[in-house]
Parts: structure tokens; sequence; C-alpha cells
């Protein structure tokens, strides 16, 4: 019998994932390099891939607040240049976390959106805590990739959405900047 995971991710922060110990060549128990089992590797998979799902939810969550505080000109740069490809990215994601999850069995995470924090946080700020959000959620997907279980355990349309999500936001934190340097001209 298939146990199936209900629970949400763990809350940001919470613990650095085996898969993230591992990709820096860190054993997280003393016990040395012990195999899992196929279910386990899926199941970790989907852990990973909604940790870096909640950072990019983090990042929807901040440029929909900012967006709020624009005036029209410069709030229809940052949907353009920002909320549209990030949005993208998080929704291929969710996309990619419950096909594989349906495809292999397990049950599939619900993403809450985040609060983006203090109504009081200035657009810049929340334009700097989304950048900060896209680089955490890509080095996530970045050490799911390298830890070579996608390949292991995943299949090919998992492997694309990984590469697709991350695709999309590649251009995200030079529009960022660009959007910051320019902000209030």
């Amino acid at each position: 019998m298939v146990s199936m995971r209900i629970a949400k991710s763990p809350p940001l922060g919470h613990r650095r994932s085996i898969t993230a110990q591992l990709a820096q060549g860190n054993r997280p128990s003393n016990l040395g390099h012990v195999a899992i089992t196929t279910a386990e590797a899926r199941q970790q998979i989907l852990d990973d891939l909604a940790a870096a799902l909640d950072q990019l939810g983090l990042a929807v969550a901040c440029l929909s607040e900012a967006f709020e505080q624009l005036a029209v000109d410069s709030a229809d740069r940052l949907e353009a240049d920002l909320y549209r490809p990030v949005r993208k990215a998080y929704g291929r994601g969710k996309r990619t976390h419950a096909q594989f999850a349906q495809r292999v069995g397990l049950g599939g995470d619900t993403f809450e959106p985040p609060s983006a924090g203090p109504r009081s946080q200035g657009v810049k700020e929340l334009v700097q805590k989304m950048a900060a959000a896209l680089a955490d959620a890509d080095r996530r997907i970045a050490e799911l990739q390298d830890s070579m279980l996608p390949i292991e355990a995943g299949d090919e349309e998992l492997c694309a959405g990984l590469n697709e999500t991350r695709e999309v936001l590649k251009p995200v934190p030079r529009a960022a900047a660009m959007f910051l340097r320019t902000l209030g001209r």
C-alpha cells in the first residue's frame, strides 16, 4: 500500500532537503550513503519542487503587492517584465508537480498563495524580496536537477517541466534590476 502525502510542504527554511545536502556533498546522517526506494525518491522530488514553488509563490505575492502601489505606467512595466514571467514559471512548476504526482500515484500539494508580508513595505523592498525568493527557487530547482533524482526516479515530462520553469525565469533578475534602476523616473 502506498501512503499518500496530504500535508503541505514544510515551512520555508524548515530544513535543508536531503537532495540539497547531497548536491553539496554533505551527508544528512552518519550512516553514509543509504539507498532509497523509487517511491522515496519520487516523494523527495515532490517535496523539493514544492519548496521551490513556495518561493515562487512568495515572488508572485510580492509582485502583486508592488503592482497595487504603482502608478499606471510603472505598473504596466512591472506586469510585463516581472509579473508575467514569474507567474508563468509558477504555473508551469505547479503543473509539473501535479502531473508528476498523478503519474507516479502520489498525493500532490495544494499551494496556498503566501503573504508578501507587511503592507507597509515599499515597491523597492517588495521587488528585492521577490528577487531573493526567485533566486532561492531557482537554486532549489537547480539542486534538484543536479541530484539526478529527476532522471533516476522521474521521467521526461518532469525533466522538461523543471527545465522550462527555470528557462522562463532566466531574464527576470536582470529585468528586476533594470526596473529598480528606473523606478520613479
